[in-house]
């Protein structure tokens, strides 16, 4: 396998190169169930979900057998209880002493879930041996990112060698930036409005070519290097930065456009709307720096300029 490459149903098309391999006791298994604990908003904390039918998509499970998912709110204050342990244990159709060992792992992953600042913990399957044991047979973990800072032994162990150089790079720039598959340029400041962006754009027949969120902290130097994130993509063919001053300054977000532009030559349409906090001051900066920019204040139209920026360049 080592040098090879793996293709599965959540690789892309030419699979991903293996570098590494984990080498574990190879184990029977007689029961599959299905165990996790995540962070639901929906509970307003952690929450239990499990399923006495395990090793297999557990979407499947919820839209053909309904009956067979159980889900339990855990309090942040006292913690998962011995009483709830116990009865999911019983739910996933454990019987006898291995009632009290699934018991006593799901009290186990939960303080792991809480220790290591999880979002997610997931054991699929959550099963037994032909000979009885209860093992965690598979397990997905997603993590805090907000938690980095406590948790650097986690996050050291990062795998970036199939992550795309640019998110890399805005990660060490303290920008969030995904790739993606259109010909729009995106930079916004916070998430909602990122993905309000995203809509409108495709609402008018365009295509995001990313999802840059900028912050609310964000300052000149960060917004040059945004643009310099932007244009590094070949296929991008238009940039709309859409950004509501908040907490960020309109004022610094221009300064640091005017500066981008002048920096790196920029030579595809442009689209700016700026909103909010010095937004008056902001747009006199855009208007007077004597470049191709195009203001625009109103959000649809801002779309629509930067798709048909898009489609003629």
């Amino acid at each position: 396998m080592l040098n090879h490459h793996l293709v599965t149903k959540q690789t892309k098309a030419g699979g991903v190169l293996v570098e590494k391999l984990m080498v574990a006791e190879a184990l029977d298994i007689a029961r599959e169930t299905y165990f996790a604990i995540l962070l639901d908003r929906a509970f307003d904390g952690p929450v239990m979900i499990g399923s006495p039918v395990g090793g297999v998509d557990i979407e499947e499970v919820a839209e053909k057998q309904p009956d067979k998912i159980f889900k339990e709110k855990i309090s942040f204050e006292t913690g998962l209880t011995q009483e709830q342990a116990v009865q999911m244990a019983k739910n996933l159709e454990f019987t006898g002493k291995n009632i009290e060992i699934a018991s006593e792992q799901i009290n186990k992953l939960y303080r792991l879930f809480r220790k290591l600042d999880c979002t997610q913990l997931e054991i699929n399957p959550f099963g037994e041996t032909p000979d009885g044991r209860v093992v965690c047979f598979d397990a997905k973990l997603n993590f805090d990112d907000n938690a980095e800072f406590r948790q650097k032994e986690i996050f050291t162990q990062q795998d970036l060698s199939e992550t795309d150089p640019r998110e890399i790079k805005a990660i060490q720039l303290g920008l969030n930036y995904i790739q993606m598959d259109g010909n729009i340029g995106c930079m916004v400041n916070g998430a909602g409005l990122a993905m309000a962006t995203m809509d409108i754009i495709s609402l008018y027949g365009g295509t995001p070519a990313n999802f840059l969120d900028c912050g609310g902290n964000v300052n000149e130097k960060q917004v040059i290097e945004a643009f310099n994130l932007l244009t590094s993509d070949s296929q991008v063919k238009a940039i709309f930065v859409n950004i509501f001053g908040g907490i960020v300054n309109c004022g610094t977000i221009a300064n640091g456009i005017v500066n981008a532009c002048r920096t790196i030559d920029l030579k595809i349409p442009l689209i700016v709307r700026l909103q909010g906090t010095n937004a008056e001051k902001a747009n006199e900066i855009i208007l007077n720096s004597g470049l191709n920019i195009i203001p625009e204040l109103d959000f649809d139209s801002a779309a629509k300029k930067a798709c048909a920026a898009s489609s003629s360049s």
